[in-house]
């Protein structure tokens, strides 16, 4: 997906945000402004990361704030499993949930507010336009051997698992696996997550191999590539995940809250609304 003027600007003032230091903006700005027209978000942070170490070291980890999130969503997660059980469509409500928590994400929000999160499962509900992609989906998934999840947000992966846990009872052929990131990227899920939120035991665990808040095909190790090309239904979740993938030929799913000005303009959606589109 290609980044536009805003869209580069709000890189930058993210960065400015973050400190000051002349230097260090200045290669920031070069970055930018240098860009190729095939380069994505997620990879423009990745360079933007390895200047900020050369300048000040290890940025401070986000593993606290990815453990609040995780255990903010396990405590709550008997309780979303009982709605989900309860309802209509157990499928469909597991699926609707684990897009809201795409909205737990540090990369595009400039504030994660608990409050608004837990809102969202109220308001839970697919867009006309959603139902006709869902029954594509879920038409292709009858019909496959192998289904790809590729995850985003620590917290949102154990709504993912519980969505796992329903794909894995409508179609108990398929294989299913998972992509995580290979490093510590924001509040990006790694495999150490998916340890601990227990999304393991519904999915086989990939990482990516790299610390990176999107996934970059060419970028992949071989096994992660072969995950990807054997994949017979692929489901990218966030806004990273659609930036680095769309637009390049594969035939891939993509759920995710629009979450900025870049989002909402595109798809002519209120800020907070819920995608769900086939490529």
């Amino acid at each position: 997906m290609r980044i536009t003027e805003s869209c580069a600007a709000c890189l930058y003032d993210k960065q400015a945000h973050i400190t000051q230091d002349s230097a260090y903006l200045s290669e920031i700005r070069n970055i930018i402004d240098s860009r190729n027209e095939n380069d994505t978000s997620p990879y423009l942070v990745y360079l933007f990361n390895k200047v900020y170490e050369k300048h000040f070291g290890q940025k401070p980890p986000y593993r606290e704030i990815k453990k609040k999130y995780n255990d903010l969503v396990l405590s709550m997660e008997e309780s979303l499993r009982t709605r989900i059980e309860a309802s209509e469509d157990p499928f469909i409500t597991a699926f609707m949930f684990a897009r809201i928590g795409n909205y737990i994400d540090f990369g595009a929000m400039n504030q994660v507010d608990e409050e608004t999160f837990l809102h969202l499962f109220d308001e839970a509900a697919l867009r006309e336009e959603d139902t006709a992609v869902m029954l594509s989906f879920v038409k292709q998934c009858r019909d496959a051997q192998r289904f790809l999840l590729i995850a985003d947000n620590c917290g949102e992966i154990v709504l993912d698992k519980l969505f796992l846990e329903q794909m894995n009872r409508k179609f108990p052929q398929i294989k299913m696996s998972v992509l995580v990131r290979g490093g510590e990227a924001l509040n990006d899920a790694t495999r150490e997550d998916t340890e601990y939120v227990g999304i393991h035991k519904a999915a086989e665990v990939i990482d990516n191999g790299l610390p990176v808040g999107g996934t970059i095909y060419d970028m992949l190790p071989e096994y992660a590539k072969e995950a990807v090309d054997q994949a017979d239904v692929i489901l990218a979740k966030g806004q990273g995940n659609y930036e680095s993938l769309s637009g390049q030929g594969r035939h891939i799913f993509y759920s995710f809250l629009c979450k900025c000005e870049l989002f909402t303009s595109r798809f002519h959606v209120p800020k907070l609304t819920g995608i769900f589109v086939e490529e």
